[in-house]
């Protein structure tokens, strides 16, 4: 097929709009690395902006000495781990119910379930029905309200719902079970979509903190996103508190609190290009049914 002039010029054209929108989510990334490496009197003095000034690791050398810090990361690991696992099983188990051809009432359970997409109850229900199922200040209250993603039940349900039917009727005839139907046959021709649920699910949980922030009070099981909230937060406190002339802690200095960005962001990062291509494949095998 021969492309016309008009053609290659909007493809140029976005292109250009592309890498322009790219550009700006990578600059205030490399600002954070440049000023995790820098000094602090080039960090205070403005003169640091994609290259460091001043080169040393003083940051990440207090980063990965703060003993809190560190139990942060490893709880946060802990945590993932965990919810993803449960997760994916809430997930696949859901989803394989409500793809069955007999199940009946399904259209009634799907819809309870999309409803949920569309309506929340708001945050002090949540609150007090947490708090009435003794969770508060628990790892359970950040794992069990939200194991269920409603938006990835719907493209995992899709996607179980594409076996032909001529797969699932000799396998009865074979003799086989619901569930060795499912761990046998289903989940191995399901891998790219439970690439995308785990991966989704996995970063969602990492970057979660709202609930960390209203559910935990106890600094030990503070997640790495609520760790890094609280210092920037009280960095900020201490600053404008000092500026007013009043007693109050040294504020955290910006190389520390840009190091701790990168030390939160860099582990999400170094996982995702693994799992991009699954990702993507899942999505679109999940969102279209054929």
């Amino acid at each position: 097929m021969i492309r016309n002039s008009a053609e290659k010029v909007i493809d140029g054209v976005l292109m250009v709009c592309i890498g322009i929108f790219a550009l700006f989510c990578i600059v205030p990334m490399i600002h954070m690395f440049a000023l995790s490496f820098s000094g602090n009197r080039a960090i205070m003095s403005g003169e640091v902006f994609l290259w460091p000034v001043e080169w040393n690791i003083n940051a990440y050398q207090s980063v990965f000495g703060d003993a809190l810090m560190m139990r942060s990361l490893i709880f946060t690991i802990i945590l993932v781990s965990v919810y993803t696992a449960l997760a994916l099983v809430m997930t696949i188990m859901a989803a394989y119910a409500l793809s069955r051809r007999d199940f009946k009432g399904k259209n009634i359970m799907f819809a309870l379930i999309v409803i949920t997409m569309f309506f929340n109850p708001g945050i002090i229900p949540n609150y007090l029905l947490v708090k009435e199922l003794g969770l508060i200040n628990s790892p359970w209250s950040l794992i069990l309200p939200i194991a269920i993603n409603a938006f990835l039940l719907i493209i995992m349900k899709t996607s179980f719902a594409q076996i032909p039917s001529e797969l699932e009727d000799s396998a009865w005839m074979d003799g086989c079970g619901h569930f060795r139907f499912l761990l046998k046959i289903v989940l191995p021709l399901q891998l790219p979509i439970l690439a995308t649920i785990g991966l989704y699910s996995a970063v969602d949980r990492w970057n979660l903190f709202q609930d960390a922030l209203f559910y935990i009070s106890d600094k030990d099981q503070y997640p790495l996103q609520l760790k890094l909230y609280q210092m920037v937060i009280n960095s900020q406190v201490n600053d404008a508190t000092a500026q007013e002339g009043f007693n109050s802690s040294t504020p955290i200095p910006q190389g520390i609190q840009s190091a701790s960005i990168i030390f939160a962001t860099v582990p999400i990062l170094l996982v995702y290009p693994w799992l991009q291509k699954y990702f993507i494949s899942g999505l679109l095998v999940g969102s279209v049914k054929g």
